[in-house]
Order: structure tokens, then C-alpha cells, then sequence
């Protein structure tokens, strides 16, 4: 498979809003998360599949990416979510607290019966797993490289399921939650998957927001998961190099070419030392700038 194309914002949806599923392709989301799962209430789980399946062409129409978290019972995935929602519309579904690298591919195998059925070429559907028990982040890496598995969540939230997995006390500088998402970044990475970080919960408070959105970048977190459509601006911008930034690494590109001409391999740049690994990097750092700006505007 491909490597997932790279998503700054992530948002999640309620699968039984059908407004809120319209009006959300305006926030300006890389990428939807049609919830199936913990924001439904129990009775309105079989509403919300048939309002996310008649939604998934809406979407696509206007070019909008789009996941689904599924439900899961103790034991199993439910398969009547995944039969609903596999079609060639999806880039995958997203799935909740997988216990270990066996619920992945689990769901794996559920996906392989439901692309068949539904006459979606075989393999085509991603998983993105939320790593919410401990064991699952003990496996980070054997999870992550699983074929379907496009990204794997290393998201935390006050008092929510890892807090709980784990026994943490939230704290806002984040100092209890720095050693898991690291593991999940460098499981990731190792897997040549992307590392999705997040969650923000107070959802208003949106100075916090950045600051939390802010280290998870510094951490190599390559996007994060959002709760509502007011967080998605900040989210973008953290994730998205600056037009300073994007000058600064072109400068120093040119500095390199210009040292190379000259029959040299690295130079002095801005006070620094480079060479062709800085480059490299700065080369990456600008394509990335290009590809968010490429997808900004939909018809």
C-alpha cells in the first residue's frame, strides 16, 4: 500500500448529525471522522450508520476526506458498521481501543470480507488504530506495522481512556503523557506509518489548544484528532510551515547549491553548519508547505 497522505486535522463528527456532517466539510479538515462510536448515544447507533452511509457521497463530491470509527463489542468490531460504510468513497476506518496487533488484524480480516462483498478491490481500506490500552501502547511498534494500519493515535485526553489505562493525573504542560506519545511517534516512524497526536478537550480554551498542539509537533507528531470545528484553524496552522519558515529553508537550499557549485559540500547558513542531510530536510519541510497549500481550495 501507499503511505497515507499526511493530515493535520482529523474531526470527528457524530454519525447521527447529518447538518453537522454537511456544514463540517466548511471547517477546513484534512480529513473527517464520521463517529460511529462514543459520541452516538446506544440507541441511535443504527440511525447514525445509515445517516454516515448516505453521506459518503455528499462528501466525496466535494472532495473531502473521510474515515469512520466504527463500534466494537467486547470481543469482536461490529461488522454491520464495516459492511455499511466500505466503499471506494473511504479511506478507511478508524478503530477503538484495540488490545493488541490481533484486534487490528481482526478488523483486518472483517474489511477483506467486506471489500469483497461490497466489489471494492481487495486491501483497498486503511485502519488507523487508537493505541487506549496499555498493552496496545506496549505494541505500539507491532501494531503500527500491520499492512492496513495507515497511522496509529498516540492521542490523550484528561481522564479519558488512556488517563484510566494508564492511571495518569493530567497535568497541562503534558508531562505525564510525554514517554507514551513519544513511543507512538517512534513506533510510527520505525513503521513507516504516521503518528497522530491530540486530543484537546477544552474545546474553547483555544491558547491551550495551540500550546498542547504546539508540543505534540515538537514531538514529531504529524496531525492530530480534533472535537470541534473551532480547533481546526489552529491545529492547521501548527502543522503547517510558515511562509518564514518555508523562506528560511529555501535559503538554505540555495546556500547549499550555491557552496556545491563552488566544489563544496556543506557551508555556513544563517549562523549554522549544513550540509546535504539539513537540506534534505529543508527540501521536505517545503514540499509539505506545497502539498497543504494544494489542498486548501475544493470546489
Amino acid at each position: 500500500m501507499n503511505p497515507m497522505k499526511p493530515a493535520r486535522s482529523l474531526l470527528f463528527v457524530p454519525g447521527n448529525k447529518p447538518t453537522w456532517i454537511e456544514k463540517s466539510v466548511g471547517s477546513g479538515a484534512d480529513a473527517l471522522i464520521l463517529d460511529l462510536e462514543d459520541s452516538v448515544p446506544v440507541g441511535l447507533k443504527e440511525e447514525a450508520r445509515k445517516t454516515v452511509q448516505s453521506m459518503l457521497g455528499f462528501l466525496a463530491e466535494r472532495r473531502q476526506r473521510i474515515w469512520v470509527r466504527i463500534n466494537r463489542s467486547p470481543h469482536l468490531y461490529n461488522l454491520d458498521d464495516i459492511l455499511a460504510v466500505v466503499c471506494s468513497e473511504l479511506e478507511g476506518i478508524m478503530i477503538s481501543k484495540p488490545v493488541g496487533p490481533e484486534d487490528v488484524q481482526c478488523a483486518s480480516m472483517m474489511l477483506s470480507e467486506a471489500e469483497t462483498r461490497n466489489g471494492v478491490p481487495l486491501g483497498s481500506m486503511r485502519i488507523i488504530p487508537l493505541l487506549e490500552t496499555a498493552r496496545a501502547l506496549e505494541l505500539a511498534y507491532e501494531i503500527a506495522q500491520l499492512p492496513r494500519v495507515a497511522a496509529i493515535v498516540g492521542a490523550t485526553a484528561k481522564n479519558a481512556d488512556v488517563a484510566r489505562a494508564l492511571d495518569t493525573v493530567w497535568s497541562a504542560d503534558g508531562r505525564e503523557t510525554l514517554y507514551l506519545k513519544s513511543r507512538a511517534v517512534m513506533a510510527a516512524r520505525a513503521a513507516g506509518k504516521l503518528p497522530i497526536g491530540g486530543v484537546w478537550q477544552q474545546i474553547h480554551d483555544l491558547d491551550g489548544l495551540r500550546k498542547s498542539s504546539e508540543l505534540d509537533r515538537q514531538l514529531g507528531m504529524s496531525g492530530e484528532l480534533a472535537l470541534h470545528p473551532s480547533n481546526v484553524a489552529v491545529i492547521n496552522e501548527v502543522y503547517t510551515p510558515s511562509p518564514e519558515q518555508v523562506a528560511y529553508y529555501q535559503g538554505m537550499v540555495d546556500a547549499l547549491d550555491q557552496a556545491i557549485a563552488q566544489g563544496r559540500a556543506s557551508c555556513v547558513y544563517d549562523g549554522e553548519h549544513i550540509d546535504i542531510a539539513h537540506v534534505k530536510t529543508a527540501r521536505e519541510i517545503i514540499e509539505l508547505a506545497r502539498s497543504f497549500r494544494a489542498t486548501e481550495v475544493r470546489p
